[in-house]
């Protein structure tokens, strides 16, 4: 069995660590509302499933799913209102992290992995979810990819990984995940708990019923020496 050296590990936030259809359904619901309202979309019985696909997904692949295209201004508009309501809903303690986050995160970074969030999102997104979660106990390195001019995921960890201790791990539950990890030499994690269906994972290395199974993969050594993973 091949042993390969694993010290970063590189974690999609949405669907991953946050259980995010319980603060974005109803931020979207209230877009799609303003949307029917201008008369710029058929009306439509929203379900949870329907949601689901577009978390993980950058706003702009998100809104280039719309047909007939919406203009610039008009997504500007509904943009606001599903970030509004968002940081609304996070501010009133709504946003909830997967039971098994903290534990996890908490052994990863006593074990002394360097962890860094890679999300699709907006810059305010990611900086509200630092603050009220906290989340620079764990985190080493936080990256959006608003701050990367929305640039693909595959573009913005190829742009960025000579900075990180090599030997990395790409933790994720959705297709941009597993094709960002394989394209910049990570082993891949699928979590299928996530929100992405189970065709988009199927070429990942190891999948995840549980975000606690991931201990099971990257384990020490020795107190001081590399880390090691076997597959």
């Amino acid at each position: 069995m091949q042993r390969k050296q694993i010290k970063t590990v590189i974690f999609d936030w949405d669907g991953t660590l946050h259980d995010t259809i319980h603060i974005y359904e109803p931020a979207f619901k209230k877009a799609m509302a303003y949307l029917v309202d201008e008369g710029l979309i058929h009306s439509k019985e929203w379900k949870t499933e329907d949601i689901k696909p577009f978390i993980g997904m950058s706003p702009t692949a998100m809104w280039a799913t719309f047909k007939p295209a919406l203009s610039k201004d008009v997504i500007e508009v509904a943009s606001s209102i599903i970030s509004k309501t968002m940081q609304s809903l996070i501010e009133d303690h709504q946003g909830r992290l997967y039971s098994d986050v903290i534990e996890t995160l908490t052994y990863l970074k006593h074990k002394g992995y360097y962890l860094v969030y890679l999300s699709n999102s907006k810059t305010y997104y990611m900086e509200l979810m630092k603050s009220h979660f906290d989340l620079t106990r764990f985190f080493d390195r936080f990256v959006c990819s608003e701050t990367h001019n929305y640039l693909p995921k595959q573009q913005i960890l190829t742009e960025i990984k000579e900075e990180l201790p090599q030997g990395m791990a790409m933790v994720g539950d959705r297709i941009i995940d597993i094709e960002t990890g394989k394209l910049n030499g990570c082993l891949t994690f699928a979590c299928d708990y996530g929100y992405g269906p189970a065709n988009e994972l199927k070429d990942a290395d190891i999948h995840l019923s549980d975000l606690t199974k991931l201990k099971d993969y990257l384990w020490v050594w020795r107190e001081t020496t590399p880390f090691l993973f076997f597959f």
